[in-house]
C-alpha cells in the first residue's frame, strides 16, 4: 500500500509526468479554497486503492486518537497549602516552651 496520510497534496506539471508526489503545507496557488468550503481531512492520491486499503488506513488513523484531553487540575502541594501558613496556638503552662518545639 503506497498511500500516505497527507493533509494537502500539490502536484506540479513535472511531478505529474513522473508520478512523484509533493506533500507541502501550502494551499493551491489559484486559491481554490473558498470561504465556508470544507477541505477533506484525508485524500487518497494513488490510482489503484481498494476500499479495504482505505478502510485499513482510516482504522489506523482513528486508533491513533485525536488531540489530547485537558489535564486534570493540579492540586496544591501540601507543603505550600494555605492552612500550613497559619500558626497554631502556643502551648500554655509549665513545660510549654518544650512542647512548642515538638512536631504537631
Amino acid at each position: 500500500m503506497r498511500s500516505r496520510p497527507v493533509a494537502r497534496v500539490r502536484r506540479s506539471e513535472a511531478e505529474e509526468e513522473t508520478g512523484d508526489v509533493s506533500t507541502t503545507g501550502e494551499t493551491d496557488p489559484q486559491g481554490s479554497q473558498k470561504a465556508g468550503e470544507d477541505e477533506p481531512v484525508l485524500r487518497i492520491i494513488t490510482e489503484h486503492t481498494t476500499p479495504e486499503e482505505v478502510a485499513a488506513l482510516v482504522a489506523v488513523l482513528a486508533a491513533m486518537g485525536g488531540p489530547e484531553q485537558a489535564a486534570p487540575p493540579r492540586r496544591t502541594p501540601e507543603w505550600q497549602a494555605p492552612h500550613r501558613a497559619v500558626r497554631r496556638a502556643l502551648p500554655q503552662g509549665p513545660g510549654g516552651w518544650r512542647s512548642s518545639g515538638l512536631p504537631r
